[in-house]
C-alpha cells in the first residue's frame, strides 16, 4: 500500500525527465551552433588567407618581370623596348620620369588600365600633383604580348608595375647627410650606400607593383633595386689567386702569356696600359718562386723560354704580385661571384661538361656567359668562343681550342693540357681554388687553396695575350640586386 508521503514524493519529481531532455537538446544545439560557427570561421580564414596569398604572388610577379626585364640581354629588356626608363652611364632616368607596365586581363579596358586601377602612391612619396606633372611611359607586360597573350589560361592578374628613379626626398632619407632629406636629383648605389653623385655607382630605381583580383583583393608592393656590377679587374693576362699557387710551363715555342694590351672588338681598339704576364696574390709564400723555377726549369736549359712570359717591359719573366678587387681575394667574395655570374648566365650546365655543351649561338658579335658546374672537358675543339666562361670543376683544356674573352676557373682552381695545338686565350685567364682535396667547399673565413696552372711540358697552344676590350666585351650583364623589399598599405 502507498503512502501519502511516497505518493506526494512522486508526485513532486514529475517531469524532471523533460527538462533533463531539454537541458540536453539545448546543449546539443549549442554544440551544433558553436561547430557552424566555427567551420564558417574557419573558411572564411582559409578563404582570406587564399585571397591574400594569390593577391601577394601576383603582384611579386609583377615586380619580378619588371626586375628582369631591367637586364640588357633579357629577351624582353626595357633596354630594347622601353629605353625612357633604362638607365646608361651618363644618360640616368630623371626624376619625373615614369614607366608602367601594363598588364590588362580580358575584362579589364587596356585603353584605359590607369583609369581604372590609379596610382595614389606616387604622389604620397614624390608630392602632391606630382604623376600629373611627369613624363609617363607605358608598355605592355610580356603576358600581353605574343606568344604570351595567346595561351590558353591567364597570367599572373596584376595590373600594372611602375618604374622609376628615386631621390633623398622620394625616400625620407638624408644621403649626403645635411641633416635633410630634401634632394630631388637621384640616387646611385656603390655597392654599400646610397649618393647623390652618378660617379659613385649605378643609379637606383622603384619597381612598385598593382595586383588586383576578381573578388576585389589589392597588393601594392614595392622593391628597390640596383644593378651589382661584378668588380672585376685581371692585373694580369694570367693570374693564379690564393696560396701556394702550383705552375707547370709547356716546352712550346708558340707559347706566349703577354701581358700588352690587344685585340679590337666592335668599337674598341687596344691602348690599355700593360698589365703583368702571369699575377700571383699571395707575397709571403712560394707563389712566386713555384712560377718562376717551372718556367726556367720546364724546359732544357737550351730551350729557355723565359723571354715568352713578357708585358714589353724587364724582367722576363714577367711574374708579379697583383692587387685584386676584395671579392676577388676571399672564399665568400669568390664564392658570392660565382652565385652572381651564375644567376646572369646565358648557359649553366649543371654537372660534367664538353664542347657539346657550348651554345652554337655565341660569337664575336654575340659573346654568352657559360657557367659549368663541373669539369669541363675540351677535346677536338677547334672552334672559338667568346664571351665568360666559369668552370667550377677543373678544365681541361684542348690547345686547338681558343676563346676571346674572359676564362675563370673558381672552385678547384685547376686547368690542364697535356697536347700541343696551335689555340690561345685572348682576354684574361684567373685561377682560384675554394674547395678542398676532397672537393668541399672552403669554410667562408678560411684561406684560399693552392689553384694550378698545369701545362704538361708536351703541351703547348699559342698561350694567354691579354686583352682590354675583350675582358670589356665578355662582362656579363649585371643582375639588378634587391636593396629593399615592402608591402604597402592601402
Amino acid at each position: 500500500m502507498r503512502t501519502r508521503g511516497t505518493s506526494r514524493k512522486r508526485r513532486s519529481e514529475a517531469g524532471i525527465a523533460l527538462l533533463i531532455a531539454i537541458f540536453i537538446l539545448l546543449l546539443i544545439g549549442v554544440v551544433a551552433i558553436a561547430l557552424i560557427v566555427s567551420s564558417g570561421t574557419e573558411s572564411a580564414l582559409a578563404g582570406n588567407y587564399r585571397s591574400s596569398s594569390g593577391v601577394y604572388y601576383a603582384a611579386l610577379a609583377g615586380v619580378e618581370e619588371a626586375r628582369a626585364r631591367l637586364r640588357p640581354n633579357d629577351p624582353n629588356s626595357f633596354k630594347n623596348t622601353f629605353a625612357a626608363i633604362y638607365p646608361t652611364p651618363g644618360n640616368p632616368v630623371p626624376i619625373g620620369t615614369v614607366g608602367y607596365m601594363l598588364n590588362a586581363s580580358p575584362t579589364d579596358n587596356a585603353g584605359a588600365m590607369r583609369a581604372t586601377y590609379p596610382d595614389p602612391e606616387y604622389d604620397n612619396e614624390f608630392g602632391p600633383g606630382s604623376l600629373a606633372g611627369a613624363n609617363v611611359f607605358t608598355t605592355a607586360s610580356v603576358w600581353n604580348q605574343a606568344p604570351l597573350n595567346g595561351l590558353p589560361f591567364p597570367g599572373p592578374l596584376y595590373k600594372w608595375v611602375r618604374i622609376n628613379a628615386v631621390s633623398e626626398q622620394s625616400m625620407n632619407l638624408d644621403v649626403d647627410a645635411d641633416g635633410l632629406a630634401d634632394s630631388a636629383t637621384p640616387l646611385y648605389y656603390d655597392g654599400a650606400r646610397f649618393s647623390n653623385n652618378p660617379a659613385a655607382g649605378s643609379q637606383a630605381l622603384e619597381l612598385t607593383a598593382l595586383a588586383v583580383l576578381p573578388n576585389g583583393s589589392q597588393k601594392l608592393l614595392q622593391y628597390l633595386v640596383a644593378p651589382t656590377p661584378l668588380n672585376l679587374n685581371f692585373q694580369a693576362a694570367l693570374t693564379l689567386d690564393g696560396n701556394n699557387v702550383q705552375f707547370t710551363a709547356p716546352n712550346s715555342t708558340n707559347f706566349f702569356v703577354n701581358g700588352i694590351d690587344q685585340g679590337s672588338v666592335g668599337n674598341c681598339n687596344p691602348g690599355a696600359p700593360a698589365v703583368s704576364a702571369v699575377g700571383y696574390t699571395n707575397g709571403g709564400d712560394s707563389s712566386q718562386a713555384n712560377i718562376i723555377n717551372a718556367i726556367q726549369t720546364g724546359p732544357p736549359v737550351s730551350q729557355n723560354r723565359t723571354g715568352n712570359y713578357t708585358n714589353g717591359s724587364p724582367p722576363t719573366p714577367n711574374v708579379n704580385l697583383v692587387a685584386l678587387p676584395p671579392n676577388l681575394t676571399t672564399v665568400a667574395g669568390l664564392n658570392a661571384l660565382v652565385q652572381a655570374i651564375t644567376e646572369s648566365a646565358d648557359v649553366v650546365v649543371n654537372g660534367n661538361a664538353t664542347q657539346a655543351n657550348m651554345p652554337t649561338a655565341m660569337s664575336a658579335t654575340n659573346p654568352m656567359t657559360i657557367v659549368v658546374n663541373g669539369n669541363l672537358t675540351l677535346n677536338g675543339w677547334h672552334a672559338t668562343g667568346y664571351g665568360l666562361l666559369l668552370v667550377t670543376g677543373d678544365f681541361t683544356f684542348d690547345p686547338d681550342a681558343s676563346w676571346d674573352g674572359i676564362v675563370l676557373v673558381i672552385g678547384t682552381g685547376k686547368i690542364y693540357s697535356h697536347q700541343s695545338g696551335n689555340g690561345q686565350f685572348l682576354g684574361a685567364l684567373f685561377l682560384a681554388r675554394t674547395l678542398d682535396a676532397s672537393g668541399n667547399p672552403l669554410a667562408s673565413g678560411s684561406a684560399l687553396g693552392s689553384s694550378y696552372f698545369d701545362f704538361t711540358s708536351s703541351s703547348g697552344s699559342n698561350g694567354i695575350y691579354y686583352s682590354n676590350c675583350w675582358i670589356q666585351a665578355a662582362m656579363p650583364a649585371s643582375v639588378y640586386k634587391i636593396l629593399s623589399f615592402h608591402e604597402i598599405a592601402q
